[in-house]
């Protein structure tokens, strides 16, 4: 999956396919596409209903003949059919004439760290069915790093851990390649998921589909430590009765609940720390952690990971284009490659 910077200055196209948001950037336009990876489909007559924000507003609330699908899974494409035809939509007509104009369309896209060859064929199928001749993948852990403007090509550590819906990952950068990674399968969905289920073994409460994000919202500020708020209500429906019903829950039970997800992810961070070379710890600790990704804003995770590290830990200015915005600097030659003179050993004398 190498790539040089000079196949990617002639892309036109750079894509992010994830689990949660897909999101596109076209040379010369700049991101053009932010929506949810979702899709209602008819599936008496096989059309595509909706697509993006409108799609996802539709999940649980669809009658039978309606099916919402998501179409990428962990950062994987699933269904390359579908995935195709969402990202039609989202593209929309006009865009898509001007993209065909080009006489051989190239694109680029994000993959996750180590994934497999069947992965990164789905990727690639599904941006050859948009019309693209070549297709070049770019681990997202790189593209990510450039997107936040670490110095990724420089002889000097940098730590990037990509928050993502489905999955968190975890890399040390030098010299413009990865160093260690370590992928773990546990993200945004895994903790929303523990969420919902302390939620209806404690108080027999059931969630709509859509209703987890205002319980992390009640935990602003230092959400995930001892300083959040100590209680919020939640409004649900009682599982018995199925009426709704709302409970005051206890902060502190919620934080509970979530450490069995974010413990994961501290061990991924450990095992990456221990399998890196002495010297970039070293730089580490000073340089700490970059956050990026939609789930690095859950209230008060980079202050959990300050005090499980003791390294400096920051996040982005815009966490979840990173990745994407990274792409498009590959695309539009902004990235300049460290340049190594060779040694001129067998240079004859100046005299």
């Amino acid at each position: 999956m190498t790539v040089s910077l000079e196949q990617l200055r002639r892309c036109h196209v750079a894509v992010d396919l994830g689990a949660a948001r897909t999101r596109v950037f076209v040379k010369g336009a700049g991101l053009v596409v932010d929506e949810p990876s979702v899709a209602a489909v008819n599936t008496r007559t096989g059309a595509l209903i909706a697509v993006g924000a409108l799609a996802e507003k539709m999940t649980g609330r669809t009658p039978d003949y309606i099916r919402v699908v998501r179409p990428v899974s962990g950062g994987t494409v699933v269904d390359i059919e579908m995935a195709q035809r969402m990202l039609r939509h989202l593209l929309g007509d006009k865009l898509r004439r001007q993209l065909r104009r080009k006489p051989r369309l190239r694109a680029a896209a994000c993959t996750p760290h180590d994934s497999d060859p069947l992965a990164q064929r789905a990727a690639v199928e599904t941006l050859v069915g948009l019309g693209a001749r070549r297709v070049e993948l770019v681990d997202t852990l790189i593209a990510a790093a450039v997107g936040c403007g670490l110095p990724v090509e420089q002889p000097t550590a940098t730590m990037i851990m990509v928050c993502g819906a489905a999955t968190t990952q975890v890399a040390v950068l030098s010299l413009g390649a990865i160093v260690t990674a370590e992928r773990m399968p546990v993200g945004g969905d895994a903790i929303d998921h523990a969420v919902i289920q302390h939620l209806r073994h404690q108080h027999e409460l059931m969630l709509p589909s859509q209703s987890v994000r205002p319980l992390q919202v009640a935990l602003h500020g230092n959400g995930l430590t001892a300083q959040g708020p100590t209680f919020t209500e939640i409004h649900g429906r009682d599982v018995a009765t199925g009426l709704a019903r709302s409970v005051t829950v206890d902060t502190a039970a919620v934080r509970e609940a979530i450490q069995t997800p974010l413990t994961s992810v501290l061990d991924g961070i450990g095992k990456v720390l221990r399998d890196c070379p002495p010297d970039l710890v070293a730089d580490l600790a000073d340089r700490g952690i970059m956050m990026v990704g939609g789930s690095a804003l859950l209230p008060g995770l980079d202050q959990m990971l300050r005090e499980a590290t003791g390294m400096p830990v920051h996040i982005a200015e815009r966490p979840d284009v990173c990745a994407v915005l990274g792409l498009g600097a590959m695309l539009e030659g902004r990235i300049q490659p460290l340049v190594l003179d060779p040694l001129a050993e067998d240079a004859p004398d100046a005299g």
